[in-house]
């Protein structure tokens, strides 16, 4: 049985630990350790749920053709703190890429030396591209890259030893033109803890069939890439969002893998992560994307917020409980997320990580409502392509 599909092998159980402790014990040359347990084919079921009860079985790792190249690409700007990590991992990689092709857009600190220092263990080609910014420079060396498959990462993260080999297996499919791998963060800190439980998705949390993959993790053929008309170059961020959304339009759902991990650190104060969430809200004004989930916000915070407010305080001190229980409910999927973390931190460290919870949803909510508008500010005076659609 092979199934590089890895979603069809997590479930809602405890059992998810034990897959993920199986993938990190198999041989390179297993996809993973599936524990199945009945004989769905929850490939097809919107809610892809297993149930316990496992049946251990060794998955071979189809392999892509090798005689088709295998570009890598990332773009770099100051990244002299994080680019050794990914490096490092890009050496361990049990599948390793034919080429590794780095757009720098102008680094000013020692990117570039401690990138030119890996040139005898890695096969890399460093561009200079000063000014560029992610989707010019993901284009840039796209353009120069030699390979028919193209993976994508980004500075920043940490790759699974196995994620390259794991994340373009797919391929050996002709018929697959986009592969998603996922992403699982690396906190340092209680605050980087519990900011990765509220921003950060787990598989569970993923529809395969609706899924858009972060450019942390992702994968595509060449002839994907020109048919999607490569990374939109006049947006900054929320580019992999457009790009993605081409390439469903035009070939389907991507293939879902999320065995191909890379390591994610969240952002490490609140500061850094208002600013994040109001670039990605720009980003998203600027392409007209999510209007709905934004128009939500709006209605929650300058309406719903500021009337239960006003009852409370003139018609019944009670409704303070429903405004804590609502917003209780607001934040049930981080408090599932960072449930099962608090084990292994002091009293006093699951307290300050439960507090930060609410903090961290309230900023990055403020964050999205201020950057928004002034992404839609944006687009009358810049014209964007037309198709830029709305979702």
């Amino acid at each position: 049985m092979t199934c590089y599909n890895c979603y069809m092998c997590y479930f809602r159980s405890n059992s998810a630990e034990k897959w993920q402790k199986g993938v990190a014990d198999a041989p390179p040359d297993l996809l993973h350790i599936c524990y199945i347990a009945g004989t769905r084919n929850v490939a097809g079921n919107p809610d892809y749920e297993i149930r316990t009860t496992h049946h251990a079985i060794l998955c071979p790792l189809p392999a892509y053709n090798p005689l088709v190249p295998l570009s890598l690409i990332l773009t770099v700007l100051n990244e002299s703190g994080s680019i050794a990590a990914l490096l490092d991992s890009l050496c361990a990689q049990t599948q390793p890429p034919d080429e590794i092709v780095i757009a720098d857009g102008g680094s000013i600190d020692r990117t570039v030396e401690i990138i030119a220092g890996y040139a005898a263990r890695l096969p890399l080609r460093l561009l200079s591209a000063p000014g560029c910014n992610i989707s010019q420079g993901r284009n840039l060396a796209v353009r120069a890259a030699s390979g028919d498959l193209l993976a994508v990462t980004d500075a920043g993260v940490r790759c699974d030893p196995a994620w390259l080999q794991r994340l373009t297996a797919p391929f050996a499919d002709p018929a697959v033109m986009a592969v998603a791998g996922f992403f699982s963060p690396a906190p340092q800190t209680v605050l980087e803890l519990a900011m990765g439980a509220t921003v950060l998705p787990e598989v569970r949390d993923i529809n395969p069939a609706a899924y858009l993959p972060s450019s942390r993790s992702v994968a595509f053929r060449r002839a994907a890439w020109q048919a999607a008309a490569g990374y939109p170059e006049w947006l900054d961020y929320s580019e992999d969002v457009v790009f993605d959304l081409a390439l469903r339009q035009r070939f389907g759902p991507f293939v879902f893998v999320p065995g191909a991990l890379v390591y994610f650190r969240p952002r490490g104060s609140l500061r850094l992560l208002a600013r994040q969430y109001y670039q990605y809200a720009r980003g998203d004004g600027r392409a007209n994307l999510f209007p709905r989930q934004h128009a939500v916000r709006y209605f929650a915070y300058l309406v719903v917020v500021p009337l239960l407010a006003y009852a409370a305080l003139t018609v019944s001190p009670w409704l303070w409980a429903a405004g804590l229980l609502a917003g209780l409910a607001y934040l049930r999927l981080p408090l599932r997320r960072l449930w099962p973390r608090l084990a292994s931190l002091s009293p006093l460290d699951r307290a300050r990580a439960l507090l930060y919870l609410p903090a961290i949803r309230l900023t990055g909510d403020l964050a999205k409502i201020i950057g928004y508008p002034v992404g839609l500010a944006w687009r009358p005076r810049h014209h964007p392509p037309p198709d830029s659609t709305a979702i």
